[in-house]
């Protein structure tokens, strides 16, 4: 779609159409896809890519780049102190259209030597706020018709930034909200958990993992199985309220003292009932009914079959399994294949057999997880790009060996 060949109409549109589809996004990433892809369409270029500025590392970042050679989760890092044109851009808040790239000082051609794209022309702009402060730069490259950017092109990009800065500006504030929300109900977790455990981080990440993994598998939609990704390290919560002399007995528990133990889940419903947010109304969920079992023998409360929460049904095949593959206080940890056999055998009995048959097809990525050959050096991923750096031979040698 080439703007030149629009009419004003046609023009104001495709503006009013963006403007709604960016009011209507508030996470952060699937903004900037929208922004990127948008623009790319628009402008009809080669390659576009999104800079936010992050003061803490003082860099400049992107992880949204549509283009040749550009994989989605490409991200793309430079120095905010640079000399870079994105630099310049940042710092300067004025506009930069580029008509021979490799004839300008302050091009680098690293890019494009990661990605197989050869820049032959470039337009940055700003992105700022209503206040005027700068929040990062919009880039555009090559125009598919061959011809340089234009007046025209300076004012369509330079609108779509004013149209997309509100919604950029709102949903980072949404974004650092949520990020702020996961670290409380993480460290909420990591205070039941770690009291009874060697390996407590492990055994929250290992669950939650796991469960995402069952709730894709079984065909629920993403969203939501990132609802109960977040929400399941609280299965336990109710663990707080229970006595060091039971929870951390060495030995098999009495009769009294199991019944005591298994109040842990009436204590995580209590703790989290009347909860206002998506992810601890589904973590209520969970923590009060994950140990009930599909044939009803389980507690606190008896349940059965699809009376119990689907959340808790897939959290309870999660939380067994790490369970069983990790050292305790009173047991040695399993082998993966033992645990699988056992959830296998359980099926119909302890768990639903939807959530079993979705715990088989995931099994092959669940079962690294506990690999002993597990390199936890292995290369990030998403390609680290620094547009600055030194040696743009070795940068071409990462992006060949990265795995995204």
């Amino acid at each position: 779609m080439q703007i030149g060949k629009l009419t004003a109409e046609e023009k104001l549109n495709l503006l009013v159409d963006f403007g709604i589809q960016v009011s209507n996004e508030v996470r952060l990433d699937a903004l900037l896809d929208i922004v990127g892809d948008q623009i790319t369409k628009i402008l009809n270029v080669g390659r576009c890519a999104i800079f936010l500025k992050d003061a803490e590392s003082g860099e400049l970042w992107s992880k949204i780049a549509q283009g040749k050679g550009l994989d989605e989760h490409t991200e793309i890092r430079i120095p905010l102190d640079g000399k870079s044109v994105i630099s310049t851009c940042a710092n300067t808040g004025e506009v930069i259209n580029i008509t021979n790239a490799y004839e300008d000082p302050r091009f680098s051609m690293d890019l494009d030597m990661v990605t197989d794209f050869k820049t032959v022309n470039m337009l940055v702009v700003p992105l700022k706020n209503n206040s005027g402060k700068v929040l990062g730069v919009f880039e555009v490259a090559n125009k598919n018709d061959g011809t340089p950017f234009d007046k025209k092109d300076e004012g369509i990009l330079m609108l779509m930034s004013a149209l997309a800065s509100g919604a950029i500006e709102i949903a980072r504030l949404y974004q650092d909200v949520h990020v702020s929300q996961l670290e409380t109900i993480y460290r909420l977790a990591v205070t039941a958990e770690y009291r009874d455990q060697k390996d407590t981080r492990n055994h929250l990440k290992n669950i939650s993992i796991i469960s995402f993994l069952i709730a894709l598998a079984l065909g629920l939609e993403r969203k939501y199985c990132e609802l109960i990704k977040n929400a399941s390290p609280l299965h336990d919560i109710g663990k707080v309220a229970l006595a060091d002399n039971i929870l951390l007995k060495p030995a098999k528990l009495t009769e009294q003292e199991y019944e005591i133990m298994k109040s842990h889940t009436i204590y995580g419903g209590r703790i989290l009932e009347g909860a206002h947010s998506k992810i601890l109304q589904l973590a209520h969920k969970i923590s009060l009914y994950h140990h009930e079992k599909w044939n009803g023998e389980g507690y606190p409360h008896g349940l059965s079959g699809e009376d119990i929460p689907i959340e808790a049904r897939i959290v309870s095949v999660a939380d067994v399994f790490d369970a069983l593959c990790m050292d305790r206080i009173y047991k040695s940890a399993w082998t993966p294949a033992k645990a699988y056999d056992y959830i296998v055998d359980e099926s119909g009995k302890s768990f639903d057999p939807a959530v079993v048959e979705a715990f088989k097809k995931v099994f092959t990525s669940i079962s690294k997880i506990y690999s002993a050959k597990q390199d936890k050096k292995q290369p990030k991923t998403s390609l680290y790009t620094t547009l600055q750096a030194r040696n743009s031979a070795a940068i071409k040698e990462l992006s060949k060996t990265t795995k995204f």
